[in-house]
């Protein structure tokens, strides 16, 4: 158990068998009536948002997440297949699973797996990763970095704006928290 007044940013709790990390959260203690922890709390399962609001001092459930070392290795139509680093033992998971993280997953690359009680409920992708792109306009001579930017998809499929002066078959690091291009690899 924790009390509401020792929360931060990133904790993970339960609440009615449902995991939530706190997102954000602030003390509240008005001119009249008891203080109060209005927070923002995101579903680790489904990805939804929701506000709370707690008594000061309340204790809450914490929800232990293990985290195992992971490597994607391919996808079959709807489900993708990741190796236990350790163990070597595979796993499956559907699209629903992973969200938005498969517009960064490539083959052979290392994640992390989140579990709550032995049940999957999501992954942690690096910071950055590593993308060719497939297909963009072409460069033309005189364009600069700070010249405005344009559309290209990357081997994944995601598609990032990028500086015109980036031609299809460059390998450029994207942020994985953002969708944005960071630099040329």
């Amino acid at each position: 158990m924790i009390s509401t007044n020792d929360f931060q940013t990133g904790l993970t709790i339960e609440l009615d068998g449902e995991v939530y990390t706190i997102i954000d959260f602030q003390h509240v203690k008005p001119g009249k009536g008891a203080a109060f922890v209005r927070s923002r709390l995101k579903n680790m399962r489904s990805g939804s948002t929701t506000e709370k609001t707690f008594r000061a001092g309340e204790k809450v459930s914490r929800a232990i997440i293990e985290r195992k070392g992971m490597e994607y290795l391919y996808n079959n139509g709807e489900e993708y297949i990741l190796m236990d680093i350790e163990s070597y033992e595979q796993i499956s998971l559907n699209v629903r699973q992973l969200g938005d993280n498969t517009r960064f997953m490539k083959e052979n690359m290392h994640l992390t797996m989140l579990a709550f009680k032995g049940e999957c409920i999501g992954i942690e992708l690096p910071h950055a990763v590593e993308l060719r792109v497939v297909e963009t306009d072409p460069g033309f001579k005189g364009d600069t970095a700070s010249g405005g930017s344009k559309p290209a998809k990357l081997e994944t499929g995601l598609v990032v704006q990028v500086p015109f002066f980036i031609n299809e078959g460059d390998l450029l690091r994207v942020d994985t928290r953002s969708g944005q291009y960071l630099e040329r690899a």
